[in-house]
């Protein structure tokens, strides 16, 4: 097969529809590990999850949140209060800062509600385009943008569908091509494959569903 770099952009669309099909019967619905009920506990999720496992997040947000239920229970709670209660996740003191300021601007500017825009969301302390288009596709059925992730960002280099290195002209890249009432099912279907299947180490190329279009040149049998 010839490499992405010798394709043409319309050669590339043909062959990512191949990879969508194969993804949509491998991955029918896409969810995301990520346990929540509402936007708040969505973005709160995704903010606990960075340099953690989705299984772990789950374990801690399980009971917090039956403590913290609103944007002002976040800031109201003493900072090593909210520290010892997400300390599992890693990280923790950073991302108790991050969570108080974030919810102190859902309070002060968005009356406290996770707001419905992408750029209004990327405004909010320690979102970006990657968090921001998980919550708006997963708790608001909004497509405003993919989110590439560190697992996204792998499969589509491998899969060469896009030879750029910045997430957000990769999340360029991919908008151009992915039909846009799919972009949150396709990041989650990515995001699923890249951790189940075409993992950083060992990827499990013989049983992956896209291998007959993927010119990674070191797949394994």
């Amino acid at each position: 097969m010839e490499t992405a770099k010798a394709e043409t952009l319309q050669e590339r669309q043909q062959r990512l529809q191949h990879i969508m099909q194969a993804l949509k019967k491998q991955y029918p619905d896409a969810p995301l590990a990520l346990k929540f009920s509402n936007p708040l506990e969505l973005l709160v999720a995704v903010i606990l999850s960075a340099q953690c496992t989705d299984e772990r997040v789950n374990q801690v947000t399980a009971t917090l949140f039956q403590k913290y239920r609103k944007p002002e229970d976040y800031l109201n709670a003493p900072q090593e209060e909210l520290e010892n209660d997400i300390r599992p996740t890693g990280y923790y003191r950073n991302k108790a800062r991050a969570l108080k300021a974030c919810c102190q601007m859902l309070v002060e500017e968005f009356q406290g509600e996770v707001p419905r825009n992408i750029d209004e969301m990327t405004r909010l302390p320690g979102v970006g385009r990657k968090t921001a288009a998980m919550v708006l596709g997963n708790a608001y059925g909004i497509q405003q943008g993919i989110a590439v992730d560190t697992h996204v960002r792998r499969v589509v280099e491998r899969l060469q569908l896009s030879d750029k290195k910045n997430p957000e002209k990769i999340e360029q890249d991919l908008m151009e091509m992915v039909p846009r009432e799919q972009w949150t099912w396709f990041s989650n279907a990515m995001i699923l494959h890249g951790r189940h299947v075409c993992t950083a180490r060992h990827p499990r190329c013989g049983e992956c569903v896209l291998k007959p279009w993927c010119p990674y040149p070191d797949k394994t049998a």
